[in-house]
C-alpha cells in the first residue's frame, strides 16, 4: 500500500552514496543496503578478501572441485639460499613476507623477478617446489 516514504530507506541510501560513491540499484532491500554498508566498513577497517581466497570462493560458486594447500612454503626465520649469474642470495623469510638485502620484499616471485628480470614463480626459482608445483 503506497504510504509515506521509509526514513531507514532514505538514510541508508544516503550512507551507501557516501561509502561507494554512487546511487545503489533501486531494487536492493534496505537490510541489504545495510549488510553491504557494514562489509564496505569491515574491509576498510581491516582490509579485503585475500584474491587466492575470492578465487576458492569463485570455484566453489562456479561448482568446481577445489583444493586448497594449506602448507607453508618455508617457515619464518629460514634462510633461502639461490646463486644467480656468479652471485649467491640469500633470502629471510618473515612472518609476512621476505627480507634480501636489507630491503622487504612481497613474495619471492618479487624478488625472483628482481633477480632476473624475469616473471619466475619464486617458490621455484628457490628450489621450494618441482616442475609439477608440488613440494620438493
Amino acid at each position: 500500500m503506497p504510504g509515506k516514504p521509509d526514513p531507514d530507506r532514505a538514510a541508508a541510501l544516503q550512507d551507501w552514496e557516501e561509502a561507494f560513491g554512487s546511487p545503489p540499484p533501486p531494487y536492493l532491500s534496505v537490510a541489504f543496503l545495510r549488510k553491504s554498508l557494514g562489509y564496505e566498513a569491515q574491509c576498510k577497517e581491516h582490509g579485503r578478501i585475500p584474491a587466492s581466497t575470492r578465487r576458492i570462493l569463485r570455484q566453489v560458486a562456479e561448482g568446481r572441485a577445489v583444493t586448497v594447500r594449506t602448507r607453508q612454503i618455508a617457515r619464518p626465520g629460514s634462510h633461502l639460499v639461490r646463486e644467480w649469474n656468479g652471485r649467491t642470495y640469500q633470502v629471510e623469510v618473515l612472518t609476512k613476507g621476505y627480507r634480501m638485502d636489507g630491503r622487504d620484499w612481497p613474495s619471492l616471485s618479487a624478488i625472483a623477478k628482481h633477480i632476473t628480470g624475469t616473471t619466475w614463480s619464486g617458490p621455484r626459482f628457490f628450489g621450494l617446489v618441482d616442475r609439477a608445483g608440488g613440494t620438493s
